[in-house]
């Protein structure tokens, strides 16, 4: 199995159990999320209540909870929206702590088309969430969420060149 780390803070943020497609020149990979509901356990133990006096439901309550399977595998932390001026300053300070730590044809291709990434996340950043990894460190890897037109489930696009790919 495949691990994404955060390059600069070490978070895990993905795996390649999702699977990714890389737009805007490999700059951001996006990955399909979806909701799941988590702790929901059916445990069919054969007895029949009705025979036992009980009548409806008297079980226990299973404390379910929907969650984004991405946002809750990986614990990412939702960060508060971003206005265009405070994004365009994150990106600035991520690009400035990213580029040192990638080398050669990596930093050349991140260098040439992180402004065009940049001004694809701009067009939606009215529709985006914004999340962070389990450290909830602000220089890290931010991970951006959206959901695509009648969709029920999110969309993740994540900054590719700030993910360090681990085996596990």
């Amino acid at each position: 199995m495949l691990v994404y780390q955060d390059l600069l803070t070490g978070d895990e943020l993905l795996s390649d159990s999702f699977p990714y497609k890389e737009i805007e020149n490999g700059i951001l990979w996006e990955v399909e999320g979806k909701w799941v509901v988590k702790g929901a356990v059916d445990v069919d133990i054969g007895a029949n209540p009705s025979a036992e006096g009980g009548g409806e439901e008297e079980g226990v309550d299973d404390q379910t909870v929907k969650v984004v399977d991405i946002v809750d595998t990986f614990r990412l932390q939702e960060q508060p929206a971003f206005d265009k001026k405070q994004f365009v300053t994150y990106m600035k300070r991520y690009i400035k702590l990213l580029s040192p730590k990638l080398e050669g044809e990596k930093q050349e291709l991140f260098k040439k088309h992180i402004e065009g990434a940049t001004k694809f996340l701009l067009s939606k950043l009215s529709d985006l969430q914004f999340f962070v990894g389990e450290s909830m460190h602000d220089d890290g890897t931010m991970v951006f969420a959206f959901y695509k037109e009648g969709a029920t489930d999110p969309t993740f696009l994540y900054l590719a060149h700030g993910l360090k790919e681990v085996k596990c």
